[in-house]
């Protein structure tokens, strides 16, 4: 194995930053649609061609699992790995090396000490063939792997009191006796020293070997479990909540969920293209539980028989991450579906935007356009706000150069730009992380898929720049996908995830032949990554207070506060981007000035005032009530 070197030495690849100007896919790319496929818990390629072996693999980076198994989930990223307050790490993937039938199939695990990575592992972590590991700490210094069997014996879990160190204790969780099995786990732990274990876990859909009519009548259902003693005893044990019942869902899909933890406080996503997007939350570690619809589906409850028009919609790839307070604060990929002839779903492959919403914001509207990450009149979301992903026009001619059309895709059945992640730290830093479609990068039939990040030094209220990961030379014909981030950051953000040298998947999708694949871990400066922010102009020679007061009616004032002499303006948009004021100061000095703003002509609703100070700008939020 190639030694480490992002923890040997300083951070050794470099990081592009890009401003937001924007390139969009041509209308032409933006309307092809593909059928939808459901997703899978074992392999759908037989065939035993190979890719090459590549001289210059693996690259000198910190390439910690090798596997050959490359699917490692259907749509949103669970979390994979963990960095402890000590510096140590652990990480997990689903590995498997023996195509096709990957009899062997289960957790690859490895662990940095604080100086140096164990060998790449060579054999699972259970007992049995699983796949779709979660991992989290456990106990005061201990781990833990949650994975599913495919049996009825539902789940497997696999424990050390301490990390790193000495033989796995094993134990296994079933479903209900009528749901047939467990599948694609979430799992995190919480309250004082990790002691209880949250789990999220699906019925197996009929096409996963559920039963022909589903669990209390949905295909699929996502039952959650807690237990503060370990696993030994488990209450609630597979609670299928109310909200969020047949009355609501018809059907969950595998991956289409994500779980997070804060002390006492729980959360959960559900949705994608064809399911209400919502929030569960709990405040009293697992105990009670509230719903919120970030977004409700144009087709609710959809089912066979049921044509529809196209629609922008979620896309199944969701993250979240809670803060100091307990706020939520989600990032979720965007698509666009259709059901022409009422019996199939398609999806849109080059539609492009991700999406960010926390508790202090409304929700959407099932509009067909509220979630249009290109501007249409019904769009509900605002660049820089609430759009903050899209793939990035990197050689800056203004057109996004990817080799279009169906035979140049790698099939994930998600928008240009899915994955996400999302991380909030103790100053209230917003993370977020995702793999995009990305022109220049390609082997010559398909362009590649790089890791970009952004960063909010304000809770989400504003973005820096966009700041490529994967820019560096070893990833000129790399795939990278499936990032997982470390919830726990220090002076840098942790991120797992895959690389390989062909676009798509072997295991579904496109089908690709079988090639080597790498887990690498990468260590990313804070201190880098916020560059972007002073460049893209959140940092500026002058500062604006939050305009007082908020919410208001008739009349607000902010104040601005001018370092230097400068020509002042302010402008209001609404959610629309549409322009509802303006304000001229005209040229002004050194110092305070005031500025009143009337709105006594608005309606309410949430606004946006930008401040502007010579060629800088800086834009706040502001409720007319």
């Amino acid at each position: 194995m190639k030694r480490i070197l992002l923890f040997a030495i300083a951070l050794g690849f470099a990081i592009s930053s890009f401003a937001q100007q924007r390139a969009v896919a041509t209308q032409e790319l933006r309307n092809i649609a593909l059928p939808m496929k459901k997703a899978i818990s074992e392999t759908m390629n037989f065939s035993h061609e190979t890719l090459p072996q590549s001289d210059v693999w693996p690259p000198v980076e910190d390439a910690v699992i090798y596997t050959r198994y490359d699917l490692q989930s259907n749509t949103s990223c669970q979390n994979r790995m963990h960095v402890f307050p000590d510096g140590t790490i652990g990480v997990v993937c689903t590995y498997g090396e023996a195509e096709t039938q990957f009899p062997e199939r289960g957790s690859g695990y490895n662990y940095y000490d604080g100086s140096s990575w164990g060998d790449l592992p060579e054999e699972r972590v259970e007992p049995v063939r699983t796949g779709w590991p979660s991992y989290a700490p456990y106990g005061e210094n201990g781990e833990i792997i949650v994975t599913h069997i495919g049996t009825e014996d539902g789940l497997q879990f696999s424990y050390r009191n301490e990390k790193g160190t000495g033989d796995w204790q094993y134990f296994t969780f079933a479903g209900p006796a009528e749901a047939a099995e467990l599948l694609w786990p979430r799992m995190v732990t919480g309250g004082v020293d990790n002691s209880v274990i949250h789990l999220i876990s699906l019925t197996a859909p009929a096409a996963n070997g559920g039963p022909s009519g589903g669990y209390q009548g949905m295909d699929g259902a996502l039952l959650y479990s807690r237990s503060s003693d370990g696993g030994a005893t488990w209450d609630p044990q597979n609670y299928l909540d109310p909200q969020i019942n047949s009355d609501y869902f018809l059907a969950i899909s595998g991956d289409t969920y994500e779980i997070s933890a804060r002390g006492d406080v729980v959360a959960f996503l559900i949705g994608d293209a064809w399911t209400d997007f919502v929030m569960m939350k709990s405040e009293d570690a697992g105990v009670t539980w509230n719903k919120t619809t970030i977004w409700p589906n144009t087709y609710p409850l959809w089912t066979t028989g049921t044509v529809t028009d196209t629609f922008y919609c979620a896309d199944g790839g969701a993250a979240l991450s809670i803060d100091q307070t307990g706020k939520v604060h989600v990032a979720f990929s965007i698509n666009r579906a259709i059901s022409e002839d009422g019996t199939s779903q398609s999806w849109y492959p080059y539609v492009d935007g991700l999406a960010y919403w926390n508790e202090d914001r409304p929700t959407f509207s099932s509009d067909k356009d509220a979630l249009s990450p290109y501007g249409d009149e019904g769009t509900e979301l605002v660049e820089d706000y609430s759009l903050i992903g899209w793939a990035q026009d990197v050689n800056e001619n203004g057109v996004w150069d990817v080799i279009g059309g169906t035979d140049a895709l790698g099939l994930y059945y998600v928008g240009a730009s899915s994955h996400p992640q999302i991380v909030v730290d103790d100053n209230n830093y917003v993370y977020v992380v995702y793999s995009s479609l990305t022109e220049t990068y390609d082997n010559g039939v398909q362009n590649f898929r790089h890791l970009w990040a952004r960063v909010s030094p304000n809770g989400g209220e504003w973005w820096g720049s966009f700041e490529h990961l994967t820019s560096d030379l070893i990833h000129i014909f790399d795939e990278c996908v499936f990032p997982s981030m470390s919830q726990y950051t220090d002076d840098n953000i942790y991120i797992a995830y895959q690389v390989d040298q062909e676009p798509g998947l072997a295991v579904r999708g496109d089908e690709d032949p079988y090639g080597d694949n790498y887990i690498n871990v990468m260590k990313v400066s804070k201190e880098d990554l916020e560059v972007g922010i002073h460049e893209s102009g959140l940092s500026a020679d002058f500062e604006v207070a939050q305009n007082s007061p908020n919410p208001f009616s008739g009349s607000t004032t902010i104040s601005v506060n001018v370092k230097k002499a400068a020509d002042l303006s302010l402008e209001v948009t609404n959610m629309m981007g549409q322009v509802v004021y303006t304000y001229d100061a005209g040229h002004v000095g050194a110092g305070v000035t005031k500025i009143n703003v009337d709105g006594s002509e608005l309606s309410k609703g949430v606004y946006f005032y930008t401040v502007k100070a010579g060629k800088q700008a800086i834009t706040n939020k502001m409720i007319v009530e």
